[in-house]
């Protein structure tokens, strides 16, 4: 689904991330631990093509074709959607016209909307007004809209109380196709269709895994990849033992990148 090579980015002339290399298979989710100030945005700025995240080495490749230079857009028609930490105010657009634009007028906005007690916003302009938890499910709602096969979250839990961090994680299942289905009987049952799409979650708590399971976590540590392995036991060392556990554990050879 995505690889990425050797990956140097810089952020008005100042290097942030080196030699990062990283492959996420389709239907995987990968989750992105790190400390604060040490590139993770940029990872997944540069993964969607922000301009000012200048790539000055290595190339990305999504569905097999080389999209290091591609614009923004071009990212986003084949299938990447991005959740980011700060997403701007929209006057003079609204949430149901966002729908109609990232789904190429597809969409229910309403149907959508009812999923995440979002009817109400829908008139409304984009993130204008709206709290932490509020954005957040707008955020969610255009990507439910776009339907990437590829999601990118910026710390989806950041500013969301329990009750939102619930809703976040069952809309991000939704769109990866990694919810539930109604069975005959009216019970719910765990799709068994193969997964296609895929993830890369930035998390500095861990809480959004307890909704949306990584199948594989990796450190970022002065701006490279530095560690990868269980998401659980990794979040466990690092709350308990901090990021240099997880360098050690680099350096000894217990990295790995699937």
């Amino acid at each position: 689904m995505l690889r990425i090579e050797n990956l140097a980015v810089s952020v008005a002339g100042k290097p942030i991330l080196h030699d990062v290399n990283l492959e996420i298979k389709e239907g995987k989710v990968h989750a992105l631990f790190g400390p604060n100030g040490t590139g993770k945005s940029s990872l997944i700025g540069a993964i969607m093509g922000f301009p000012r995240f200048q790539i000055t080495a290595g190339r990305i490749w999504f569905k097999g074709t080389d999209i290091t230079e591609a614009p923004v857009y071009e990212r986003a028609r084949a299938g990447i959607g991005v959740m980011i930490q700060r997403p701007p105010n929209v006057r003079g657009l609204s949430v149901r016209q966002m729908v109609g634009i990232c789904s190429d007028g597809r969409a229910d906005a309403d149907a959508l909307a009812k999923r995440l007690n979002m009817e109400e916003f829908l008139e409304r302009n984009v993130n204008e007004g709206f709290s932490g938890g509020e954005i957040k499910r707008s955020e969610l709602l255009q990507l439910m809209a776009q339907q990437p096969d590829l999601l990118l979250l910026d710390e989806p839990e950041s500013g969301v109380d329990i009750e939102n961090i619930a809703l976040v994680g069952a809309a991000t299942n939704l769109i990866l196709a990694r919810g539930h289905a109604n069975g005959n009987d009216g019970t719910m049952r765990k799709r068994r269709t193969e997964r296609t799409k895929s993830g890369l979650i930035i998390t500095h708590t861990g809480h959004i895994l307890q909704y949306v399971p990584a199948d594989i976590a990796h450190v970022m540590y002065k701006g490279t990849l530095s560690c990868s392995g269980n998401p659980q036991e990794m979040l466990q060392c690092i709350r308990h033992k901090g990021y240099e556990e997880c360098i050690r554990c680099a350096d000894s050879g217990g990295a790995s990148n699937e």
